[in-house]
């Protein structure tokens, strides 16, 4: 296995069962340029075989895939974070090796998507898995034992994994959030089952083929083939290589002496013979620019002959990473690993996950009728709670009540109906006082239904003998009062006035329309007009029989307002001039009738 680089000059390498941590900057120092990072214990040697290694330099973990064992999380100081197996058990259900359990191990290095902070690793079952770098839980479990069990895992680190699979010469575009396939496309065959694509920073995957032609997939899934020589007898045996500014890749075709390909069920197969030239090649493949390309063993001999390569037994691998380490031909700016990260993240874009699939147009048009539901459920609760709470109403039928609500609805419609003609009547012609008495009652009997239809109004109260409060009288329970409008739309308050029941009059009522005391207005009218004005107390404007009860005193007995033209200040009554000679003149012409009827009698 290849070295990996851990970043601040630290590499970590494979050697047989233990891990070595390689310190650059130790080299040619005292301190020991290398130390066993992972490793059985010292006396006590296990068989350990480890089958892939990787770092994390964003989060400082090293994780290693041991087999039979599972994957171990370390960080880079030598503490171990977690470890997890490939079978593991939520909520009572088997995730991971479902088919095998007995030999079923992870069988690939553990791969690392930088901008997700997720592994990617797979079993011996064809299963992908998804896990996070902090923890050891599975994000998601993809099968892909129809297609093969073994493929290559490559991180986009743009919001998508591809999967090569060799056998079945297939790229898939996989999205990192769930695991679903988001396109595939179909290649050349490939040289070996370990042959694995490149993403450069334009979110491109690359990957050559044995039929001579380097296979470009946009993010989107968009096929472009390149090639710059005759791809008849050209193969590309190894995997391109990224340049230092993450934009242009780095690949070889090799022209043989003679190509065979031959097609066997869904398998194709190439025979080659002995290699003639090597064409390494720099190119972007978003815009399909060529920078730099020269063949081997010609053009590019000189410079090889002017390193330390020349003592080695070269072949197109080994070439092709000198090439892209070397920058050669490359005039891009190159750029450090966390920048082309964030230059490559950048182009993931966040996907909202749709909770319902299907008609949406039948979805809203379900939630709106259940929200209906719930809005009639509610008022049906309320409704309970308003009426159903109070005691008469428990022990009563609902429907009972509801039609005595009705009842009373309809009484009051009727009492609207008449009290309006009463007005009517009253306001365009003058009336007896029984009329005025019938509008005082039925205000008062209206008053009391509008009171029984409230939603506070207890069905208790609508019994004969509780008799409730007229809200007209001003006074006092043997003192009643109505208003109205007039013909010329004046305000006009009507006071009855019941009289004691220990009067002389044995229960019958008197009734004062304008409850002025005559004595007051006399002596009023004196002031005013300064003319003699005959008083008695058998004597006013209309007849007067006011009768206070015991607890009142005479003061207030006789402190009425004439809604019209008086206004009361500390006990007395203050009119206007014309008023006061109305009054004057109301008042002789009551003593001339007084003392005719007396005449006659």
């Amino acid at each position: 296995m290849a070295p990996v680089q851990g970043g601040l000059g630290k590499i970590y390498l494979v050697a047989e069962n233990r891990v070595l941590k390689i310190n650059s900057f130790n080299i040619g120092s005292s301190k020991p340029a290398a130390e066993v990072f992972f490793g059985p214990v010292p006396g006590q040697e296990e068989l350990i075989e480890i089958i892939g290694l990787s770092v994390s330099t964003l989060s400082s973990s090293v994780f290693i895939n041991i087999k039979n064992r599972g994957l171990f999380a370390y960080m880079t100081r030598g503490q171990l974070l977690w470890s997890v197996g490939p079978v593991i058990y939520r909520f009572g259900y088997q995730l991971g090796c479902r088919k095998n359990v007995t030999d079923c191990y992870f069988t690939s290095v553990p791969v690392i998507d930088q901008c997700e902070a997720s592994i990617y690793i797979s079993n011996t079952e064809g299963e992908l898995y998804s896990l996070s770098v902090r923890s050891p839980y599975f994000k998601w479990i993809q099968d892909f034992s129809s297609l093969d069990k073994y493929y290559t895992i490559t991180p986009g680190n743009n919001g998508r994994l591809y999967v090569t699979v060799p056998a079945r010469a297939l790229v898939l575009a996989l999205d990192v959030s769930t695991g679903t396939v988001l396109w595939q496309g179909s290649i050349g065959p490939l040289s070996t089952t370990e042959c694995a694509p490149v993403v450069d920073s334009n979110g491109w995957v690359s990957v050559g083929s044995l039929d001579g032609f380097l296979y470009s997939f946009s993010p989107t899934g968009i096929l472009k083939k390149f090639s710059k020589a005759d791809t008849l007898n050209c193969v590309i045996q190894v995997a391109p290589l990224l340049d230092c500014s993450g934009y242009a890749v780095y690949f070889s075709q090799t022209e043989m002496e003679g190509k065979i390909s031959q097609t066997i069920d869904e398998y194709t197969y190439v025979s080659a013979m002995r290699p003639k030239t090597v064409i390494f090649t720099l190119l972007v493949p978003a815009t399909g620019f060529t920078y730099w390309s020269e063949r081997y063993p010609d053009q590019f001999s000189s410079s090889l002959s002017e390193s330390d390569l020349h003592q080695f037994v070269l072949d197109e691998g080994i070439l092709l990473a000198f090439v892209a380490a070397s920058k050669t031909g490359n005039p891009l700016q190159c750029r450090t690993k966390r920048q082309k990260c964030a230059s490559s993240c950048s182009q993931a874009k966040p996907k909202y996950l749709s909770i319902y699939t299907g008609n949406e147009r039948a979805i809203i048009l379900f939630l709106l009728f259940e929200s209906a539901v719930l809005v009639m459920l509610a008022g049906l609760v309320w409704f309970c709670c308003i009426f159903w709470r109070k005691k008469k109403v428990q022990g009563q039928d609902l429907g009972s009540f509801l039609e005595k609500r009705r009842s009373l609805q309809l009484r009051k419609k009727v009492f609207d109906r008449t009290i309006t003609e009463l007005e009517q009547k009253a306001a365009e012609q003058a009336v007896a006082n029984e009329v005025f008495e019938k509008l005082g009652d039925m205000v008062q009997e209206r008053e009391r239904i509008e009171r029984k239809l409230s939603t506070t109004y207890s069905l208790g109260r609508d019994r004969a003998s509780s008799q409730s409060k007229s809200m007209l009288p001003l006074y006092d329970v043997k003192t009643r009062s109505y208003s109205f409008l007039g013909a010329n739309k004046e305000s006009v308050k009507v006071f009855h006035t019941l009289s004691d029941t220990s009067s002389e009059e044995s229960g019958s009522e008197k009734y004062t329309h304008w409850g002025f005391h005559e004595e007051e207005l006399a002596a009023k009218a004196k002031a005013k007009a300064k003319a003699p004005a005959e008083s008695s107390s058998d004597d006013g404007i209309c007849e007067t029989d006011y009768q206070s009860s015991p607890s009142e005193t005479t003061s207030s007995s006789r402190g009425f307002i004439n809604p019209l033209n008086g206004v009361q200040e500390s006990g007395e009554v203050k009119l206007h001039d014309k008023e006061v000679k109305s009054l004057q003149t109301g008042s002789r012409l009551s003593l001339k009738r007084r003392r005719a009827l007396s005449s006659t009698n």
